[in-house]
């Protein structure tokens, strides 16, 4: 995946889109705020009709912003237009500071994830065939036959992600793609690493039970920076040094190096690692960064080689 969140013009964006899907990325994603920033529904729009094949991605709608009812409607609008193109990226909400100047209340966590819960009730009804009734604590629909369908059947794939284990299990059970998103303050920098790891991904399989192999797994923030170079312990020192003395943990170059959230060395290490990543914990999607940060361009040929094994293969690759 690769992200936008410059407030370009039509023409800047397209040509950006189109790059991306020439080198392999898989996913055009964007945020969802009340920011300096376009607003999801009409960029990803705009990306389809500059493109063919890259999938669209919010990353991810803040659930409180629309009623369901209104977003299915909105989604499946863009999968017919973009001829099926279409992930869900859904999210409780977090942004206290944007809800409170918009003036929408500020649900607790346990609130927002259970309102979100029932609003993919809701879409997925909506994107049904024939008339949805729904009652919940939330939302209320009634004989309601969403329009349009969504060209995707029985509809979008839905993207939930998070970091804490509430949100884990609850993306397992709900979602096709299962987003690891990464906190980076205090003792949470521990979940970038190997053995944390293991235990939220062993979360994921408990939950998704045979649904496992079925499911996406992406990473959604990397540690540190894209570093393409033929220098990477250097590079890696120097960040285990600098995420040492914000989070007060200790960590070593080679944690940061063998991180799965860590992309940092030559293109063919690179390579390498993002197949035992997905070999070992079955990552296979990576949000690699934003289109104009520095360091994309130089990371084009790990996409190029990963996307013409999966050319050749048919397997699945970041």
């Amino acid at each position: 995946m690769i992200g936008s969140r410059d407030l370009v013009d039509g023409p800047t964006l397209a040509e950006r889109a189109r790059w991306a899907e020439s080198i392999g990325c898989s996913h055009v994603a964007v945020h969802d705020h009340l920011a300096l920033q376009h607003a999801p529904i009409p960029l990803l729009t705009a990306v389809a009709m500059a493109t063919e094949r890259i999938r669209l991605c919010p990353l991810v709608l803040n659930n409180d912003l629309r009623h369901p009812a209104v977003l299915a409607q909105e989604l499946a609008s863009l999968d017919v237009i973009s001829g099926g193109r279409v992930d869900v990226g859904i999210g409780a909400g977090w942004n206290e500071r944007e809800y409170r100047a918009a003036g929408i209340g500020f649900d607790p966590p346990g609130t927002r994830i259970e309102r979100m819960t029932e609003a993919i009730a809701v879409l997925r009804g909506l994107f049904a065939e024939g008339p949805f009734t729904y009652s919940g604590r939330f939302y209320t629909i009634t004989e309601m036959d969403g329009q349009p369908k969504p060209v995707q059947r029985p509809g979008p794939p839905f993207l939930i992600g998070g970091t804490r284990e509430r949100v884990v299990r609850l993306a397992a059970r709900e979602a096709d793609i299962v987003g690891l998103d990464l906190r980076q303050r205090g003792e949470a920098i521990l979940d970038a690493f190997e053995a944390r790891t293991d235990v939220r991904i062993g979360w994921i399989r408990e939950e998704a039970g045979d649904r496992f192999d079925r499911l996406d797994v992406s990473v959604l923030r990397a540690l540190g920076d894209i570093a393409v170079t033929r220098e990477p312990l250097r590079v890696a020192t120097e960040l285990a040094h600098r995420y040492a003395g914000w989070t007060g943990v200790p960590m070593t170059a080679e944690d940061v190096l063998e991180s799965p959230y860590s992309l940092i060395g030559t293109v063919p290490q690179l390579v390498d690692k993002l197949r035992r990543i997905r070999e070992r914990w079955g990552i296979n999607s990576f949000l690699i960064g934003w289109f104009e940060e520095p360091g994309l361009r130089d990371f084009a040929p790990v996409i190029e080689q990963l996307a013409e094994a999966e050319a050749q293969t048919g397997d699945h690759t970041p």
